[in-house]
């Protein structure tokens, strides 16, 4: 007999037709049921989609899907990640406009999301570079900028050459730029900062919140990021202060060892080096230094590693407990934005200032020693960073080193010469871009009146689409005078637009929020919608976001929380994160250079979307990289179609009912009490997996072992209405569990089982405790402990019938043959021990 054959194409371009005209998986903020947001993160319009796209979504697919059979009102939203540096480039390496690039990849990957089925609400659907998007951008920047939370200054930063702008330091990889691995450099520049170091101890303090939601490693990151540090700040008076300065401050995080110091180094970029080496002789010295260091990678510059390098300006500063005078030196291992571009030398406990010491021939001076010992400078072949006693150190003499830290901080503040304090490594976000594809920043400049915020009611300040692209990728918005050249809000005169643009990580520390509300236009947010879906309580995304748009997007949830946007009780956007291992080909990462990517629209023409996504779902578990085989798509396509052969085989045995709604009064022989075993066994196993551990690989393999076991039994079993029900059952579970990970087929087979409901509107299968209880086991038959044999009994038999059992089998009465029985060991569904001699 021959069956219709399963055409993966039609199947699923009917269904996906059908989702979009029902606008099947659109969601309500007015629900009886249990909200739950599930969001993956949203990608940048770059043309086509990727096999990793495919992965990350298709996993946030079948969260969104099985969360809708388990009875939540789910939302499962999509967008672009539009503006910013790829986009441009790009568009000026086709000679077109960054617009019309993006739009026209946007039409393009977005047919392709749902050519693979993914259940978005599409109503929601938000881009980043559309101005009812960014003008509620520039209506944050004008709330920090009021709250002293926006501020603007020249400092050295982060250059990439070949984008013709800054980065971000968590932008800089290795002392690469993370877009186009150009090696930057450091240029001054005036710039607009997002003051996040004022969230600091909060942001390193909510991370015990996401304990057990968030992997660990990326706890660790941003803890290791924030770079939290407790010690004192210690103002060393200038020998001779200069203009705008009488001292320096420096941070450390050893107060206990203050007596040791010998020398201070500044970095080469510190503000008042040029006023200290004012007249000095080695002046030209010094400036060759700092201009050779500036321009070295912040990395190496902070490497245990680096080889330590210093020059004298000439300049000293005086102790502030003893007067000493104290030698200032530039070193290559201070960066000016980190603490206060100073630090202490105390090479006698500190290895980095023991090395630098003796190399440039400075004092080693011991204030600290092991309890019982005397050190001497002479004999350390390294500094000694141990607990111990406090030693040549005047009043603390004698302390142990643990309590002078406070001792001396304290005695610092009592004498106006510092104070106990915290320092992070974590710096302010620079948000100033050179490029024009990205959102205005709404301030002006008058001669008149300053720096000048626009007004609220004039915003969005529109992006012009009329501008000529550089292909230099240098912004035209400078020499663009129909935006440059404006009035200014406040006294109505001639006054210059900013002309930077916002870093695109902004828009994207925010944009989960947006999805609430997304067609609002009198706000960014509707309040009762935000109370309703935030936080995310389930978000999915690679582990390279753990510093950028993690730390950036928590920062944002505790700003527009404290500006009144957000709910008050919403500290966190995103409850539990997951993230998705890569996909790989040939060992390596797929890039179009290594000549290694795999097509996502390839393989869909070639094996159809559910192959596809079912592929990337049981290739690895979520958090796994995986690499792409052919022969693993090959037996994806293989289980569908068996899976569809054996509801076409029979179909005439089939009857229209749900997922486990055989009972067991249907199952009244082995083969089908067997079988709805399995079924539900198999529903307890996926439901697990999927449900809170979105072990997808193994829930399909569970599935895989019931459509195997309905093989065999479907040989042995008859047509009895107790047998058809069983046996349908079990089809019904396999679609059901299927359904959000092949969703287009399953939704088929089930239609076709004769049920007139979607699939995906179905309640998840319960699974029954009684139903997964064996029959009968396999029982364990030794004597004197070694296994002699095995028998068949039912499950609940007691010790009783066991042990009859096993005196009756044949092998045992063969080995206790000649033997006194002494004792009989049961160990109920497992052992029968017969103790002779």
């Amino acid at each position: 007999m021959t069956h219709e054959r399963y055409n993966p194409q039609a199947i699923e371009e009917k269904w996906q037709a059908r989702w979009q005209a029902e606008n099947a998986f659109a969601c309500s903020d007015a629900s009886d049921k249990p909200k739950y947001y599930v969001l993956e993160m949203f990608p940048y319009p770059s043309g086509n989609i990727h096999m990793g796209h495919v992965r990350n979504y298709a996993i946030g697919d079948v969260v969104a899907r099985s969360r809708r059979m388990q009875g939540y009102n789910v939302l499962h939203p999509m967008g672009w990640d539009a503006f910013g540096l790829p986009a441009e480039n790009a568009a000026i390496k086709h000679h077109t406009h960054p617009a019309a690039w993006t739009y026209d990849n946007i039409a393009n990957m977005r047919a392709q999301l749902k050519r693979l089925g993914y259940s978005y609400d599409w109503a929601r659907e938000i881009a980043t570079c559309r101005p009812e998007y960014y003008r509620w951008e520039q209506t944050f920047f004008l709330r920090l900028l009021e709250k002293g939370l926006v501020y603007r200054k020249k400092a050295p930063q982060n250059w990439c050459p070949s984008c013709h702008t800054v980065l971000a330091n968590e932008q800089v990889i290795d002392g690469l730029c993370w877009r186009c691995d150009s090696r930057v450099v450091q240029k001054d520049l005036t710039q607009w900062f997002l003051k996040i170091t004022a969230y600091g101890d909060e942001l390193l303090e909510n991370l015990q919140k996401l304990e057990g939601g968030w992997p660990e490693r990326v706890l660790a990151m941003q803890r290791n990021w924030i770079g939290k540090s407790t010690g004192a700040a210690v103002a060393f008076a200038l020998e001779k202060p200069v203009e705008g300065a009488a001292s320096l401050e420096v941070f450390t995080t050893r107060p206990d060892t203050l007596f040791g110091v010998t020398f201070m180094t500044l970095a080469p970029e510190h503000p008042l080096v040029e006023k200290l080496i004012a007249g000095q002789p080695q002046a030209d010295q010094v400036r060759a230094f700092v201009e050779r260091i500036r321009n070295m990678d912040r990395l190496d510059r902070q490497s245990e590693t680096l080889e330590k390098e210093g020059v004298f300006t000439g300049a000293y500063a005086l102790h502030p407990f003893t007067g000493a005078r104290v030698p200032l030196w530039l070193g290559n291992f201070v960066l000016a934005d980190y603490g206060t571009g100073a630090v202490m030398g105390v090479p006698a406990h500190d290895q980095r200032d023991f090395e630098f010491a003796r190399k440039y021939g400075l004092p080693v001076k011991v204030v600290i020693c092991p309890k019982g010992e005397d050190l001497q400078a002479e004999g350390l072949c390294e500094a000694f960073t141990g607990e111990g006693v406090m030693t040549a150190s005047g009043p603390f003499d004698g302390l142990p080193n643990v309590e002078g830290k406070a001792a001396v901080a304290a005695a610092l503040e009592k004498e106006g010469k510092g104070r106990a304090t915290t320092q992070f490594r974590l710096r302010d976000w620079n948000i100033s871009r050179q490029r024009y594809w990205g959102a205005p920043i709404p301030v002006v400049y008058c001669e008149q009146c300053g720096v000048v915020p626009e007004k609220e009611e004039n915003l969005p300040v529109l992006l012009p689409m009329d501008v000529k692209i550089r292909e230099d990728g240098r912004s035209p918005l400078p020499e663009t005078p129909a935006f440059a050249q404006c009035r200014c809000p406040r006294c109505g005169g001639p006054a210059r637009r900013e002309t930077d643009t916002m870093d695109t990580f902004v828009e994207s520390s925010w944009y989960f929020a947006r999805y609430t509300s997304a067609r609002n236009t009198a706000a960014p947010f509707d309040p009762a919608a935000l109370s309703y879906w935030l936080p995310v309580d389930q978000y999915i995304g690679g582990v390279e976001h753990a510093i950028l748009h993690l730390l950036y997007s928590r920062f944002f949830t505790k700003v527009l929380r404290d500006l009144g946007f957000f709910p008050a009780g919403l500290d966190e956007p995103f409850a539990k994160l997951l993230t998705q291992g890569m996909v790989l080909k040939d060992g390596g990462k797929m890039s179009k250079s290594k000549g290694n990517v795999v097509a996502p629209s390839e393989m869909i023409a070639k094996y159809g979307a559910d192959t596809v996504r079912l592929f990337c779902l049981f290739a690895a578990p979520a958090e796994r990289d995986f690499d792409w085989s052919d022969s693993g798509i090959e037996g994806a396509s293989r289980f569908i179609g068996r899976v569809w052969r054996l509801f076409m085989e029979e179909r005439e045995r089939l009857l229209p009912l749900k997922a486990c709604e055989a009972t067991a009064r249907d199952a009244q022989t082995q083969e089908t009490r067997d079988l709805r075993r399995r079924e539900h066994l198999t529903v307890k196993k996926a439901g697990e997996d999927m449900g809170e551990r979105f072990q997808c690989n193994t829930a399909i393999a569970a599935v895989m072992e019931l459509v195997n076991a309905m093989y065999l039994a479907r040989e042995k079993m008859g047509r009895s209405e107790g047998e058809r029900r069983v046996f349908s059952s079990a089809m019904a579970t396999v679609l059901t569990l299927l359904a959000p990970i092949t969703p287009h087929v399953c939704e088929e087979l089930w239609e076709r089982l004769g049920h007139a409901d979607a699939l995906a509107g179905q309640a998840w299968p319960q699974w029954d405790a009684a139903a997964t209880a064996q029959d009968m086991v396999t029982v364990a038959l030794q004597v004197n402990g070694k296994l002699r044999g095995t028998v068949q009994a039912p499950a609940g038999a007691d010790k009783a019938a066991l042990e009859q059992a096993a005196l009756a089998d044949p092998a045992v009465q063969r080995h206790t043959a000649g033997l006194t029985i002494r004792k009989v060991v049961v160990v109920p569904g497992k052992l029968v021990n017969i103790v002779a001699n």
